[in-house]
């Protein structure tokens, strides 16, 4: 018996063989006779690939069906490019195809592989080679036939995205005999004018002959050489040609390189506002952590140190200030204290102040005074200054100075000494 862990259900299995398959065979080329041919009202095509011995179910969706150069019909012989799958629901793999080519066209492939195999081998599809696109190209060059639906398409796309752009249409023919020299010489011109930021090499879509020009190796030497970066815009989607290696960038359609080498105006505009909307929220943003970095380092005890220092500091200040003030007070009206003591003890002992007690100072002419009656003779002039006024005066008598005695001397001896100075006053 199995055990009941190794017991699968449908849908595993038919998950791990769809995984299984979409890994071993994600893009695959199978030949065969279409039959059961069915164009669906959705747009997508049913039909199935058939040989000798077996048959495979194929699908090509919507998406695919629009780049067919032709219409298959049951009985044609097609090789059809894709990935292998399984259809879930009825537990069949199918191929999901992504390109049909008549087998017609076997040979033209065979000599694109072959040219594209020595080519590669030169180094004309190297990565390293390929130039970035200018961001915001002012003219644009356009190497395509001016009659063709591609450069309407290119010109419209170019004018809605971006009116400003300049638009440089070099004419050229896309097939047919001498078509690939033309648009090689064009390349060329184009590098030689000098004025052009970008160029768009292409055509619209057709069969693999039609777009054969693009696979020719003039044309794939002209782009690989160019200064000027180049997009090759070629067929639609599902065609490739060598150009589309060669050149800078390639393009699923010649509107899709328009799209590529031009901004949209509403995207510019919209990443001029969002651009705008960031700056401010950055700006708004960065100013709100700047104020709240300063205002917490504000109130960080390291940052509120030096200014509890200062008012600390401010505090002694006006302490020191009031005691000055007190001691130079104190000191002041000490001062006054003893200023005044000093001045009464200068009132005191002041020659005015003697005066004022009825003495009198005497002075020669030349202001000179008099401390020695012995000094002046009969006839002398003299000034006596008293304490209110002065008087001129002149000697008349002199005496001696005798002792003080503890009484009072007898008037009319005191006159008869003959040593008593006797003074007559005059006004001159």
């Amino acid at each position: 018996m199995t055990a009941e862990s190794d017991i699968y259900t449908v849908s595993d299995v038919t998950t791990g063989i769809k995984a299984l398959l979409e890994d071993t065979f994600p893009r695959i080329s199978i030949s065969g006779e279409i039959s059961n041919f069915k164009h669906h009202t959705s747009g997508h095509m049913y039909f199935s690939l058939k040989d000798t011995r077996s048959q495979l179910r194929c699908v090509m969706w919507r998406s695919s069906t629009k780049g067919l150069t032709f219409q298959p019909e049951d009985g044609m012989e097609v090789v059809a490019q894709g990935a292998l799958t399984v259809y879930e629901n009825q537990g069949q793999y199918q191929l999901v195809a992504k390109r049909l080519k008549p087998v017609g066209a076997g040979a033209l492939q065979a000599a694109f592989e072959q040219l594209k195999t020595r080519l590669a081998e030169e180094g004309l599809f190297d990565e390293g080679n390929k130039q970035p696109l200018p961001a915001y190209p002012d003219c644009v060059g356009v190497v395509t036939s001016a009659t063709g639906a591609a450069v309407r398409d290119i010109i419209q796309v170019l004018h809605r995205r971006a009116p400003w752009v300049t638009i440089i249409l070099r004419s050229v023919p896309v097939q047919g005999e001498g078509a690939a020299n033309e648009i090689a010489t064009a390349i060329d011109e184009m590098n030689i004018f000098g004025g052009v930021d970008v160029l768009i090499v292409g055509r619209g879509g057709g069969s693999m002959e039609d777009l054969w020009t693009f696979n020719e190796e003039p044309v794939v030497r002209a782009i690989y050489k160019s200064n000027i970066p180049i997009i090759s815009a070629v067929g639609h989607e599902v065609d490739f040609t060598l150009s589309d290696f060669a050149a800078d960038l390639r393009a699923p359609t010649p509107s899709g390189a328009a799209e590529l080498v031009v901004r949209d105006r509403q995207e510019l505009l919209g990443r001029v506002a969002g651009a705008f909307t960031r700056t401010h929220s950055a700006l708004t943003t960065g100013v709100t952590r700047r104020r709240q970095q300063l205002e917490s380092i504000l109130s960080s005890y390291g940052f509120r140190q030096p200014l509890n220092s200062i008012r600390q500091y401010a505090q002694q200040i006006d302490d020191l200030s009031h005691r000055m003030t007190d001691q130079y007070k104190h000191l002041r009206e000490n001062r006054t204290q003893r200023l005044g003591s000093l001045a009464g003890q200068l009132q005191a002992l002041s020659p005015l102040a003697v005066l004022g007690r009825g003495y009198a100072v005497c002075r020669t002419p030349d202001g000179q005074i008099i401390q020695d009656a012995a000094r002046l003779k009969i006839g002398d002039r003299m000034d006596v200054h008293f304490h209110k006024g002065e008087v001129i005066c002149r000697v008349e008598h002199t005496r001696k100075k005798t002792a003080p005695s503890s009484t009072p001397r007898d008037k009319k001896k005191i006159e008869k000494d003959k040593d008593v100075v006797r003074l007559n006053l005059f006004d001159d």
